[in-house]
């Protein structure tokens, strides 16, 4: 039996020639938490809520694709206030019952969803 408990990590993968931005992007915009180390690969590690976020250089990089991690937020209003101040844009899509939910790209096209549940 596979007895998941719960997800660990992301690998969001960047264009070479990027990391020294996505850094900046990642702690200075969002306002993450860099993990130091020296990580395999050359990818640097995030914090993100209790799971870690992933960036590695990587050729074959694409901007278009609607895959995405969710991670759920207390309040969806002020989540895309924040990211409005930074000057990013934020979108909507399909309404799903008992939640509410935005998304937003990096400067690399890699796309994530906010989402909030409604009580």
């Amino acid at each position: 039996m596979l007895e998941l408990i719960r997800l660990d990590h992301l690998l969001i993968i960047i264009p070479p020639g990027s990391k020294k931005a996505a850094r900046k992007f990642y702690t200075e915009v969002l306002q993450l938490k860099e993990i130091p180390g020296m990580h395999p690969r050359g990818a640097i590690w995030f914090e993100m809520a209790d799971i870690q976020l992933h960036l590695r250089e990587e050729e074959g990089h694409k901007t278009t694709s609607d895959r995405h991690p969710a991670f759920v937020v207390s309040r969806l209003e002020a989540a895309i206030n924040f990211l409005k101040m930074q000057g990013i844009p934020v979108s909507f899509s399909s309404e799903i019952d008992g939640r509410e939910r935005c998304f937003f790209r990096d400067p690399w096209g890699n796309r994530y969803e906010l989402i909030e549940y409604k009580k």
